[in-house]
């Protein structure tokens, strides 16, 4: 399972002047991203389903006010077909009855708008600590990371990553013996996406090899010339 991947639906109507929820959607990106979170977000419920069923994510923040397909479909949708992801409900909505109904159709949680970040951070970690930690730790060659904690270790050594490395390390271990392409790298890290710099997938791999390749024989970092780069062992 991915860890610190995060679906988020969050309905986006600028025609009608729904600024509050361009705000809430771009202050969660960004702050999750900030926390070392990989982002994917849908702006409406058919879109967010079909992210949900296609990818393995950890956790589902899922605004009950989406068009098309409302919150409560997806989730009942998702249940029925299986996928088992922690669910939490972001809604407007505060009566007991609508978080009741919320839980018993499957959320494992339930955020009434307004909130603070600081306790949806707080919302996120208890539904991430019910993972088996086996899934919370990746690893390839003697190389391993902590998702939970967000550290990496390389021979029992400790790594000291920015955020971005993080997320960059993340992605390539997960996706170890594939060769990614810069596009690929680019598309899936978003926050990279904030930058000016062309070849800023290149600069965050030096940086990435200088920490965790550089005092070691064994390379774990390829460049696979004129296509991408990989993370194994061979």
């Amino acid at each position: 399972m991915n860890f610190e991947n995060f679906f988020q639906t969050v309905e986006i109507d600028i025609e009608n002047k729904k600024l509050d929820d361009l705000k809430i959607i771009n202050f969660l990106k960004k702050g999750l991203e900030e926390e070392c979170y990989v982002i994917d977000f849908a702006t409406n419920g058919d879109e967010g389903l079909y992210l949900a069923t296609v990818n393995e994510y950890d956790l589902i923040l899922l605004d009950i006010m989406i068009p098309i397909k409302d919150g409560i479909e997806v989730c009942k949708s998702l249940r029925g077909s299986n996928i088992q992801t922690p669910i939490i409900m972001l809604t407007a909505k505060d009566s007991i009855e609508d978080k009741i109904k919320g839980l018993d159709i499957g959320a494992n949680d339930y955020l009434a708008k307004p909130f603070s970040f600081a306790e949806l951070l707080a919302r996120i970690r208890v539904q991430l600590r019910t993972i088996n930690s086996s899934s919370t730790k990746l690893s390839i060659a003697d190389l391993e990371l902590d998702l939970l904690n967000k550290t990496a270790t390389r021979a029992n050594k400790n790594i000291i990553l920015t955020a971005k490395e993080f997320s960059l390390l993340e992605y390539l271990i997960k996706n170890k013996n594939r060769v990614l392409s810069e596009t690929t790298i680019n598309e899936a890290l978003s926050s990279f996406e904030d930058s000016n710099m062309s070849n800023i997938v290149n600069v965050y791999i030096y940086r990435l090899r200088n920490k965790i390749d550089k005092d070691f024989e064994k390379k774990l970092i390829k460049t696979i010339r004129g296509i991408g780069f990989k993370i194994s062992e061979d």
